[in-house]
């Protein structure tokens, strides 16, 4: 029932954070949409993924776009589409939400102690990992011993996007010395 509530709630974000045109009330609710995909994944069993999701999702990343919204305008520009390229999109997010369906189908049940997932090396994991690392808790020892290089490759990702988004934030300062980004009508969405 929970996991219902969740999703209802998601749903509901999404459907209201697209038809903003506030930019501020934007990032809000993706921050709030984030919260509720970790406390999802918590319901999931999955707190590993929950830590991830509320630290980077509703914490950082909701940091940084307002971080850059301070630097452009806080309302959208409006954008008269026209309707085939309205009618494109929808087209090419039902094709891929129906590639995601089918791609689903053939899943194991949730939980289905038989599923190909559960036969792989989760038991040697179990049995083994805290005289092979030398790490009393698994999920710390999977994550820093066996898959170390993987987590290693995912946290260069992250330091590679930050340090992304501090050079265009200060590139942008650097523009405009004087004045005020905001005022300036530059750089809206």
């Amino acid at each position: 029932m929970i996991n219902i509530i969740l999703l209802s709630f998601m749903a509901l974000t999404v459907f209201v954070l697209v038809r903003l045109q506030n930019l501020f009330a934007v990032v809000m609710l993706g921050g709030i949409y984030s919260l509720l995909a970790a406390s999802l994944f918590v319901v999931l069993d999955a707190v590993d993924v929950a830590f991830t999701e509320a630290a980077v999702g509703a914490g950082i990343s909701t940091v940084l776009a307002l971080g850059a919204l301070a630097l452009t305008t806080s309302q959208e520009k409006e954008n008269i589409r026209k309707p085939l390229y309205t009618a494109l999109i929808v087209f090419v997010a039902l094709v891929t939400g129906a590639a995601l369906i089918y791609g689903s189908l053939d899943m194991p049940q949730y939980g289905d102690p038989s599923a190909p997932i559960h036969q792989h090396v989760a038991d040697r994991y179990l049995a083994d990992g805290q005289r092979e690392t030398g790490v009393p808790n698994i999920v710390t020892a999977v994550l820093a011993s066996y898959r170390g290089f993987d987590t290693l490759g995912e946290v260069m990702v992250i330091f590679t996007a930050g340090i992304g988004v501090l050079l265009a934030f200060s590139a942008a300062k650097r523009r405009s010395p004087g004045k005020d980004v905001s005022d300036s009508g530059e750089g809206g969405a």
